[in-house]
């Protein structure tokens, strides 16, 4: 049985790492996969679901969940791709913790995952990018975010060039359009908060007002 990459970004579904996180994707249907599979799965699509939306309280359950099914089988790598996932995640909506969860598994992690925890912290500096799936290869590579296609790797990117101090007002402007058109409530006012603080900087009253009438709308009373 071939693993898929555990660090690519699917275009369909909108949870980041999700479809080839674990082994769903590249197991043959005969026999039956496993059933701590389909539980990770559907849990993991939950939690994200859930954290985008803004509701913690159940993303923190739906992830445990996962992380416990995952568990089961005794495989700290796996482990280990299920909290990059909440840290991917997490950093979407500008919540860092230099990947707490990964950290006592990344010694039976591969170097693949190891880099991508770099990549999420803005640890770039002799960051191997051919180790980071194709998306963020790309960003590592020419600084910019344009060619990502995923929103949710959009976002996780412009999370890591914030990290390593490569943001630009305009990946500010690309992450908050982001988020808004997927509708996730958590990471756009994050995003929505970073371009205030930018307005206020600057001294724009204009754009504080224009700005900060959006996050009253988007914020939940």
């Amino acid at each position: 049985m071939k693993i898929a990459h555990p660090l690519a970004v699917g275009a369909v579904l909108p949870a980041l790492l999700l479809t080839l996180l674990l082994t769903l994707a590249a197991c043959s249907s005969k026999p039956p996969a496993p059933e701590w599979q389909g539980n990770a799965f559907s849990s993991l699509q939950s939690f994200s679901s859930a954290y985008l939306s803004g509701n913690t309280r159940v993303a923190d359950v739906e992830f445990a969940r996962a992380r416990d099914a995952v568990a089961s089988t005794g495989r700290a790598d796996l482990v280990a791709r299920a909290e990059l996932t909440r840290c991917a995640t997490r950093a979407a909506s500008l919540e860092f913790d230099n990947c707490a969860g990964f950290q006592p598994l990344a010694p039976d992690a591969d170097a693949g995952e190891r880099a991508y925890a770099n990549y999420l912290n803005g640890r770039w500096q002799g960051l191997d990018a051919s180790l980071l799936p194709p998306q963020h290869r790309a960003v590592v590579g020419s600084g910019r975010m344009d060619s990502v296609e995923d929103p949710l790797a959009r976002l996780v990117a412009a999370a890591a060039l914030l990290q390593s101090g490569r943001l630009t007002p305009a990946d500010i402007t690309n992450a908050v359009d982001t988020a808004s058109a997927q509708g996730w409530r958590r990471p756009l006012l994050a995003w929505l908060g970073v371009q205030l603080q930018r307005a206020q900087a600057a001294a724009d009253r204009e754009a504080q007002a224009r700005i900060q009438r959006r996050i009253d709308l988007v914020a939940k009373p």
